[in-house]
């Protein structure tokens, strides 16, 4: 087990999420699925209770908690793209899937989970300060899902 695992709360989806997850993204497997052992607040002995997963890398659990809690935008998966290509692939298969846009590369998935899909160019210009980062980031700012090549221009100015 490691020393740290990201936690997230569902209402009974864990393990679909974890396995729509595992299938979207490079390095991402489902792993152990636990039952209840007997009733709990939000279901039942024997309902999948905890999944363990692992997204790009990151171990992480699912815990079908119930509906008491629901997620918001102050957590967020930032995944880092490369291209316009693999932007697109994240982004339509979270949105395509019940998803949400929102604005900036934000995004939720049909669980309520937020994603971030971010170019590097875009994250580079605003490393890099001074006006490459301004015109970098007011391009962003009339975004939805990342636009590689006007990031591009507008770095370039």
């Amino acid at each position: 087990m490691n020393d740290v695992t990201l936690c997230l709360w569902y209402d009974r989806s864990a393990e679909e999420a974890a396995r729509f997850y595992a299938q979207t993204f490079p390095d991402s497997r489902v792993g152990a699925v636990h039952r209840a052992p007997s009733d709990y607040p939000s279901g039942k002995a024997g309902d999948v209770l905890v999944v363990h997963f692992t997204v790009l890398g990151l171990p992480c659990i699912g815990l079908n908690g119930g509906p008491a809690i629901r997620p918001n935008e102050a957590f967020s998966f930032q995944v880092a793209t490369d291209d316009q290509a693999q932007t697109d692939r994240y982004w339509n298969a979270i949105v395509d899937n019940g998803g949400q846009e929102s604005a900036c590369g934000w995004c939720k998935d049909r669980w309520g989970i937020s994603w971030q899909i971010t170019p590097r160019v875009l994250t580079e210009a605003m490393a890099a300060g001074g006006d490459r980062a301004r015109r970098a980031f007011e391009a962003m700012m009339d975004m939805r899902k990342i636009d590689v090549a006007t990031i591009e221009a507008a770095v370039r100015g």
